[in-house]
């Protein structure tokens, strides 16, 4: 059995210095967070550099962070097929979250980033076709969202739905979500 060798990080590094963040090793994926301005050379740089090959993007998603401030995350998930090495790459957004495209580096980012768009409203600027992947064109909000009504809000086809439009600013009635983790058991 062989061990597969790890991601020279150190070569990244040098390359982007202070612009980027390693965050080290989780559950056998290197985290770098990046910021806006530099997430297409960064992800072009992990795509065509001949020593890493990063070359299958298997995912984009969101993360709404309410009420931390920068509030949303676009996540990247690539996949080097050569090396077998996997990278996650966190960009933190502020609100309304905006990051550029990558569509430019791996066609697959189109449907990823809109799924984020639909979910999250986060907007890909310079993507070609940024439209809902899989709720309707005149659906109002992103249900992913933390201060997204659990039924929805009202309308012809959802009688029981929250009342109003859209709120600007977070639903004060969602302040109780569990931040994440295994509740513990009552002693």
């Amino acid at each position: 059995m062989s061990v597969k060798p790890l991601l020279n990080s150190a070569l990244i590094m040098e390359r982007f210095g202070g612009a980027i963040e390693d965050l080290g090793v989780a559950h056998g994926i290197q985290v770098f967070a990046v910021p806006p301005a530099a997430i297409v050379e960064f992800c072009r740089f992990l795509k065509e550099h001949p020593a890493l090959r990063l070359n299958f993007l298997s995912d984009i998603c969101g993360v709404d962070h309410y009420p931390e401030t920068p509030r949303f995350e676009a996540v990247y998930h690539l996949y080097s097929l050569p090396n077998r090495w996997r990278v996650r790459i966190k960009c933190r957004l502020g609100d309304p979250p905006q990051v550029p495209s990558v569509t430019g580096v791996w066609r697959t980012a189109n449907w990823h980033e809109r799924e984020a768009w639909d979910m999250y409203g986060i907007r890909f600027e310079g993507h070609p076709d940024l439209r809902r992947i899989y709720m309707w064109e005149g659906f109002q909000g992103f249900p992913q969202r933390k201060d997204f009504p659990l039924r929805g809000y009202k309308d012809k086809l959802n009688p029981f739905g929250a009342e109003g439009p859209p709120p600007t600013q977070p639903d004060l009635a969602t302040r109780n979500i569990p931040q994440g983790g295994r509740s513990k058991p009552e002693s």
